[in-house]
């Protein structure tokens, strides 16, 4: 099992495959919905939600939901597949961007944070309950895929000139070390977003502003 936290993201249960086994709530009437049996909600006081919860400041209910079996890979002309990405708020806001654009599977290494993870689940902002996320062998995976594997890299080819390939997949690596050797291995093609202006700036970019530029793009050539 795993926690959901807040409302607005326990309401969203609803319309998922995800079964609700328990609710703790300071606010049953502020769940608002019909849908929830009586017998699902227990109410507790805050001080009570303090302790059960992962957050600072814990919002109104945490629910304990039920893991589903592991989903199924299915074939698609774009992936987006992340190497060894550790921290929850990125991979929270990478099925966020996953779920914004359309994308209904995110492909990770075994080592990536776990989906799961109360961080992740709450950056998520209710996407995982659509974005479904399989963890496999990437050099395997690559090696076996009818997609291009492109990877992100600072000496790739400039992003705004880069024509993608019908089907794709789109690797991005760990937010320190970036794509492993193994899985630089099996890149058929790099790029890389460019840097503007000039002066001091900064290094690089957080691999998910990162993936957010690079979506905006791919789906801007239609």
């Amino acid at each position: 099992m795993f926690l959901v936290e807040g409302n607005k993201t326990i309401v969203e249960l609803l319309n998922s495959e995800y079964k609700i086994k328990q609710i703790f709530s300071t606010d049953p009437l502020g769940l608002g919905h019909s849908a929830f049996p009586e017998t699902l909600i227990t109410e507790i006081r805050p001080t009570e939600l303090q302790k059960i919860s992962f957050l600072k400041h814990p919002k109104d209910s945490v629910a304990l939901v039920e893991l589903n079996e592991q989903p199924v890979l299915s074939a698609e002309p774009f992936n987006l597949v992340l190497d060894g990405v550790q921290d929850p708020g990125n991979l929270g806001t990478i099925m966020r961007l996953a779920d914004w654009f359309g994308i209904p599977q995110l492909i990770c290494s075994e080592d990536t944070v776990d989906c799961f993870n109360p961080k992740v689940v709450q950056a998520s902002m209710g996407s995982f309950t659509r974005v479904k996320v399989l963890y496999l062998d990437l050099p395997r995976f690559l090696r076996e895929s009818p997609n291009v594997a492109v990877g992100t890299d600072m000496q790739g080819e400039n992003l705004y000139k880069f024509e993608f390939p019908s089907k794709v997949n789109l690797i991005l690596g760990n937010e320190g070390r970036g794509i492993r050797e193994e899985t630089q291995a099996e890149l058929e093609r790099t790029l890389t977003i460019p840097q503007f202006g000039t002066g001091p700036r900064t290094e690089s970019l957080n691999v998910s502003m990162a993936t957010g530029i690079i979506l905006g793009q791919y789906f801007s050539q239609g």
